[in-house]
């Protein structure tokens, strides 16, 4: 049985394949399942098929726009300020 939120049927069909390619290398049935129903789980979260990534890709989007330039700017004053720092203690 494909994971709670797989309603599409290319997504049940990707479940029951692994899942048999899974058995098929040895796995319990249980496992493969498992390793079947994670693989789905993580293609729809990729996809954006999910609510969870649908909203982390809005927040990613606007979260990008701002802080990535201070993050730049604070790293190099760090630098900076630990150069200055060396070359006094060796004079």
């Amino acid at each position: 049985m494909p994971p709670r939120g797989v309603k599409s049927p290319k997504r049940k069909r990707q479940y029951q394949h692994i899942k048999q390619s899974a058995k098929k290398r040895g796995r319990s049935t249980e496992r493969a399942e498992e390793i079947a129903a994670r693989t789905v789980n993580k293609e729809r979260s990729e996809a954006g098929e999910t609510k969870k990534s649908r909203s982390k890709k809005k927040s990613a989007s606007k979260k990008k726009s701002g802080s990535s330039s201070s993050r730049k700017k604070s790293s190099s004053r760090k630098k900076s300020t630990s150069r200055k720092k060396s070359a006094s203690r060796s004079r």
